[in-house]
């Protein structure tokens, strides 16, 4: 196996366990300050577009930026993932019933649904990234099927990682395709990133 791939497959089962023994009440708060945070950042305020995820398992609750999106009048939409090329597209929708169970348990749009393209749609866009741990960096590891990583690395928007303080680490193991966020959020609010050397 792969050096890399061993390291970061360690690194995912540690984070998860850490994530998935959180008490049920502090991971709610903490979710909830999360998205204070996020509600409130400049960016989001002056974005137009608003790229988020339907969280799985033990993951950040961001649900609420949806509603505190549309309240705001932008438009929001959520990634589908197609499991022939493992890319994913962002389809816009006006309520999160009209979200289904899909690959991976993953609540995703449907087929039909307006498509954000980068190309066509004009003002700011802001995606929320999920990640299982980042570093003081910006860079992440998700589940380890690429998904985010080909987005990230044609998407020119900003980008902010979603996380708690415990999946924070002091630096991942990376390849030549990991891209890392702009800004992360943990329940502490704002993180400042490093820049690397």
């Amino acid at each position: 196996m792969n050096p890399i791939k061993k390291e970061k497959d360690a690194i995912r089962r540690e984070c998860a366990e850490r994530r998935n023994s959180m008490p049920a009440e502090e991971r709610a708060l903490f979710s909830q300050k999360i998205v204070e945070v996020a509600t409130n950042l400049v960016s989001f305020r002056h974005a137009d577009i608003i790229l988020l995820y339907a969280p799985i398992k033990s993951e950040i609750d961001v649900m609420p930026i949806f509603d505190i999106a549309k309240s705001k009048g932008k438009r929001v939409a959520f990634p589908k993932c197609n499991l022939e090329d493992r890319t994913m597209k962002f389809h816009f929708i006006d309520s999160l019933d009209e979200l289904e169970v899909c690959a991976y348990g993953i609540r995703e749009p449907k087929e039909n649904a307006p498509i954000y393209d980068p190309e066509e749609s004009s003002g700011s866009v802001l995606c929320f990234v999920p990640g299982l741990a980042f570093d003081v960096y910006g860079y992440r590891l998700g589940y380890g099927k690429g998904y985010y990583d080909k987005f990230m690395n044609k998407f020119t928007g900003s980008t902010i990682g979603l996380a708690f303080t415990h999946q924070i680490m002091p630096s991942l193991p990376k390849g030549k395709f990991d891209k890392h966020c702009d800004v992360m959020i943990t329940e502490k609010g704002i993180k400042t990133l490093k820049i690397e050397k």
